[in-house]
Protein backbone atom coordinates (compact mmCIF):
# COMPACT_ATOMS: atom_id res chain seq x y z
CA UNK A 1 0.00 0.00 0.00
CA UNK A 2 2.86 2.38 0.82
CA UNK A 3 4.57 1.71 -2.51
CA UNK A 4 1.31 2.23 -4.34
CA UNK A 5 0.79 5.59 -2.65
CA UNK A 6 4.37 6.92 -2.62
CA UNK A 7 6.04 4.93 -5.38
CA UNK A 8 9.21 2.86 -5.27
CA UNK A 9 11.85 3.75 -2.74
CA UNK A 10 12.90 3.21 0.86
CA UNK A 11 9.89 3.94 3.06
CA UNK A 12 10.99 1.98 6.12
CA UNK A 13 11.26 5.09 8.30
CA UNK A 14 7.61 5.96 7.61
CA UNK A 15 6.52 2.35 8.15
CA UNK A 16 8.41 2.25 11.46
CA UNK A 17 6.62 5.44 12.55
CA UNK A 18 3.26 3.87 11.69
CA UNK A 19 4.07 0.71 13.59
CA UNK A 20 5.31 2.67 16.61
CA UNK A 21 2.11 4.72 16.66
CA UNK A 22 0.02 1.56 16.36
CA UNK A 23 1.86 0.05 19.34
CA UNK A 24 1.42 3.27 21.36
CA UNK A 25 -2.36 3.37 20.88
CA UNK A 26 -2.96 -0.40 21.00
CA UNK A 27 -6.29 -0.98 22.72
CA UNK A 28 -6.83 2.72 23.31
CA UNK A 29 -10.27 4.12 22.46
CA UNK A 30 -10.89 7.29 20.50
CA UNK A 31 -10.78 10.38 22.68
CA UNK A 32 -13.62 12.87 23.01
CA UNK A 33 -13.35 16.64 22.62
CA UNK A 34 -13.46 16.94 26.43
CA UNK A 35 -10.47 14.57 26.65
CA UNK A 36 -8.71 16.75 24.09
CA UNK A 37 -9.11 19.78 26.36
CA UNK A 38 -8.16 17.93 29.54
CA UNK A 39 -5.02 16.17 28.34
CA UNK A 40 -1.97 18.39 28.87
CA UNK A 41 0.11 16.16 26.60
CA UNK A 42 -1.69 17.55 23.52
CA UNK A 43 -2.08 21.13 24.76
CA UNK A 44 0.48 22.62 22.36
CA UNK A 45 -0.95 20.73 19.40
CA UNK A 46 -4.39 22.11 20.28
CA UNK A 47 -3.05 25.67 20.55
CA UNK A 48 -1.20 25.28 17.24
CA UNK A 49 -4.35 24.03 15.50
CA UNK A 50 -6.41 26.89 16.95
CA UNK A 51 -3.89 29.57 15.94
CA UNK A 52 -3.45 28.29 12.39
CA UNK A 53 -7.22 27.98 11.98
CA UNK A 54 -7.81 31.48 13.40
CA UNK A 55 -5.17 33.04 11.17
CA UNK A 56 -6.81 31.44 8.14
CA UNK A 57 -10.22 32.90 9.02
CA UNK A 58 -9.02 36.39 9.96
CA UNK A 59 -6.34 36.89 7.28
CA UNK A 60 -8.88 38.70 5.12
CA UNK A 61 -9.77 36.18 2.42
CA UNK A 62 -13.51 36.63 3.07
CA UNK A 63 -13.15 40.40 2.72
CA UNK A 64 -11.25 40.00 -0.56
CA UNK A 65 -14.02 37.79 -1.93
CA UNK A 66 -16.62 40.28 -0.69
CA UNK A 67 -15.05 43.27 -2.47
CA UNK A 68 -13.74 41.43 -5.55
CA UNK A 69 -16.89 42.21 -7.57
CA UNK A 70 -16.49 45.97 -7.03
CA UNK A 71 -12.80 45.80 -7.94
CA UNK A 72 -13.60 43.92 -11.15
CA UNK A 73 -16.28 46.45 -12.12
CA UNK A 74 -13.90 49.35 -11.43
CA UNK A 75 -11.27 47.70 -13.65
CA UNK A 76 -13.70 47.95 -16.54
CA UNK A 77 -14.89 44.35 -16.66
CA UNK A 78 -18.53 44.34 -17.85
CA UNK A 79 -21.01 43.25 -15.12
CA UNK A 80 -22.18 40.39 -17.34
CA UNK A 81 -18.60 39.03 -17.46
CA UNK A 82 -17.64 39.39 -13.79
CA UNK A 83 -18.98 35.94 -12.93
CA UNK A 84 -16.36 34.46 -15.29
CA UNK A 85 -13.61 36.34 -13.47
CA UNK A 86 -15.05 35.21 -10.13
CA UNK A 87 -15.01 31.64 -11.48
CA UNK A 88 -11.35 32.19 -12.41
CA UNK A 89 -10.61 33.26 -8.83
CA UNK A 90 -12.25 30.10 -7.50
CA UNK A 91 -10.40 27.86 -9.96
CA UNK A 92 -7.15 29.61 -9.03
CA UNK A 93 -7.70 28.74 -5.37
CA UNK A 94 -8.49 25.11 -6.20
CA UNK A 95 -5.41 24.70 -8.42
CA UNK A 96 -3.05 26.33 -5.91
CA UNK A 97 -4.46 24.16 -3.10
CA UNK A 98 -3.75 21.07 -5.22
CA UNK A 99 -0.27 22.45 -5.93
CA UNK A 100 0.26 22.80 -2.18
CA UNK A 101 -0.25 19.05 -1.88
CA UNK A 102 2.80 18.50 -4.10
CA UNK A 103 4.92 21.21 -2.43
CA UNK A 104 4.09 20.54 1.21
CA UNK A 105 6.57 17.69 1.70
CA UNK A 106 9.39 19.39 -0.20
CA UNK A 107 9.07 22.93 1.13
CA UNK A 108 7.69 22.14 4.59
CA UNK A 109 4.61 23.43 6.35
CA UNK A 110 6.26 26.31 8.22
CA UNK A 111 7.90 27.61 5.05
CA UNK A 112 4.65 27.48 3.10
CA UNK A 113 2.73 29.22 5.88
CA UNK A 114 5.23 31.99 6.59
CA UNK A 115 5.97 32.77 2.95
CA UNK A 116 2.30 32.66 2.01
CA UNK A 117 1.27 34.91 4.90
CA UNK A 118 4.06 37.34 3.95
CA UNK A 119 2.92 37.50 0.32
CA UNK A 120 -0.71 37.84 1.44
CA UNK A 121 0.15 40.71 3.79
CA UNK A 122 2.10 42.49 1.04
CA UNK A 123 -0.74 41.92 -1.42
CA UNK A 124 -3.29 43.37 1.02
CA UNK A 125 -1.05 46.37 1.71
CA UNK A 126 -0.59 47.07 -1.98
CA UNK A 127 -4.29 46.45 -2.62
CA UNK A 128 -5.12 49.12 -0.05
CA UNK A 129 -2.86 51.56 -1.90
CA UNK A 130 -4.21 50.73 -5.37
CA UNK A 131 -7.83 50.99 -4.20
CA UNK A 132 -7.14 54.34 -2.55
CA UNK A 133 -5.47 55.75 -5.70
CA UNK A 134 -7.50 53.93 -8.35
CA UNK A 135 -9.02 57.18 -9.69
CA UNK A 136 -5.58 58.75 -10.13
CA UNK A 137 -4.23 56.41 -12.83
CA UNK A 138 -6.20 54.39 -15.38
CA UNK A 139 -4.02 51.30 -14.93
CA UNK A 140 -4.31 50.99 -11.13
CA UNK A 141 -7.63 49.06 -11.18
CA UNK A 142 -5.91 46.36 -13.24
CA UNK A 143 -3.21 46.17 -10.57
CA UNK A 144 -5.96 45.63 -7.99
CA UNK A 145 -7.32 42.69 -10.00
CA UNK A 146 -3.82 41.18 -10.28
CA UNK A 147 -3.28 41.61 -6.51
CA UNK A 148 -6.53 39.79 -5.78
CA UNK A 149 -5.32 36.82 -7.85
CA UNK A 150 -1.91 36.92 -6.13
CA UNK A 151 -3.61 36.98 -2.73
CA UNK A 152 -5.85 34.01 -3.59
CA UNK A 153 -2.91 32.05 -5.00
CA UNK A 154 -0.92 32.61 -1.81
CA UNK A 155 -3.93 31.62 0.27
CA UNK A 156 -4.35 28.36 -1.66
CA UNK A 157 -0.65 27.42 -1.54
CA UNK A 158 -0.34 28.23 2.17
CA UNK A 159 -3.15 28.25 4.76
CA UNK A 160 -5.87 26.53 2.71
CA UNK A 161 -3.64 23.61 1.76
CA UNK A 162 -1.75 23.24 5.03
CA UNK A 163 -4.70 23.38 7.46
CA UNK A 164 -6.71 20.48 5.99
CA UNK A 165 -4.29 17.64 6.89
CA UNK A 166 -2.89 19.37 10.00
CA UNK A 167 -4.97 17.49 12.65
CA UNK A 168 -3.85 14.19 11.13
CA UNK A 169 -0.20 15.18 11.25
CA UNK A 170 0.09 16.62 14.77
CA UNK A 171 -2.27 14.30 16.70
CA UNK A 172 -2.02 10.55 17.25
CA UNK A 173 -4.83 8.35 15.92
CA UNK A 174 -6.94 8.31 19.09
CA UNK A 175 -7.15 12.11 19.20
CA UNK A 176 -7.71 12.80 15.48
CA UNK A 177 -11.54 12.56 15.41
CA UNK A 178 -11.80 14.99 18.34
CA UNK A 179 -9.24 17.29 16.72
CA UNK A 180 -11.25 17.40 13.48
CA UNK A 181 -14.44 18.16 15.43
CA UNK A 182 -12.66 20.96 17.31
CA UNK A 183 -11.19 22.34 14.08
CA UNK A 184 -14.55 22.30 12.29
CA UNK A 185 -16.40 23.89 15.21
CA UNK A 186 -13.72 26.57 15.56
CA UNK A 187 -13.88 27.43 11.86
CA UNK A 188 -17.67 27.79 11.82
CA UNK A 189 -17.81 29.76 15.08
CA UNK A 190 -15.17 32.17 13.79
CA UNK A 191 -17.03 32.54 10.47
CA UNK A 192 -20.22 33.26 12.43
CA UNK A 193 -18.50 35.90 14.58
CA UNK A 194 -16.84 37.41 11.51
CA UNK A 195 -20.20 37.55 9.73
CA UNK A 196 -21.75 39.37 12.71
CA UNK A 197 -18.92 41.87 13.13
CA UNK A 198 -18.16 42.54 9.46
CA UNK A 199 -21.03 45.03 8.84
CA UNK A 200 -19.83 47.11 11.80
CA UNK A 201 -16.16 46.96 10.71
CA UNK A 202 -16.87 48.23 7.20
Amino acid sequence: AVKQLWGDGDHMAEIDDMMAEQEAIHGEKSKSVCDLFRDKAVRWQLITLFLVSSCMQFIGVNVVYFYAYNVFIKAGIPPAQTHYVSLGVGITEILTTVLCGFLIERAGRKTLLWKSYTVMALALGLLTVTLSLQDSFFWLPYCSVALIFIFIMSFGIGPAGVLCPLPTEIFIQSYRPAAYVFNGATNWIQLFVLGLLFPFIV
